[in-house]
């Protein structure tokens, strides 16, 4: 099966994927949100297929700017479901692969913290989840 995607799809889809980084981030109370994001973002250029490919374009069309987790997740959570629907109506696999990076990019950036998440940092998972399930 063929995929299509427009611009406003792709940045659709790395909002969400690279957002999805960021929103841990934003919510991680060891104040070394550098190490979720370098080890979410590592995650992320090692995807492969489809996703990968929009993954790795090198583009400015994500905005990520908030100045609190919440204003992130305005923007990121919406962007996960919408990246599920829009690739589950061209091609389930490739949805179920994106599904699969992002949950990826979130476990590497978690595993930062030795022994298990932060209660804040695991709800923030639980949210990422439900959002990629959403759809």
């Amino acid at each position: 099966m063929s995929v299509t995607l427009t611009d406003q799809d792709k940045t659709t889809l790395r909002t969400a994927a690279y957002g999805a980084v960021s929103l841990l981030a934003a919510a991680d109370a060891t104040g070394k949100p550098h190490k979720i994001a370098t080890e979410g973002s590592i995650a992320l250029s090692s995807s492969t297929g489809l996703v990968g490919h929009v993954l790795a374009e090198k583009t400015r069309d994500i905005n990520l700017n908030g100045k609190s987790a919440a204003a992130i997740a305005d923007h990121v959570l919406p962007a996960l479901t919408a990246a599920m629907s829009l690739l589950n109506k061209q091609d389930p696999a490739e949805a179920d692969n994106f599904r699969s990076t992002v949950i990826v990019a979130v476990e590497a950036a978690a595993r930062t913290h030795q022994d298990r998440p932060s209660p804040t940092l695991a709800d923030m998972i639980r949210k990422i989840s439900e959002a990629l399930h959403a759809a």
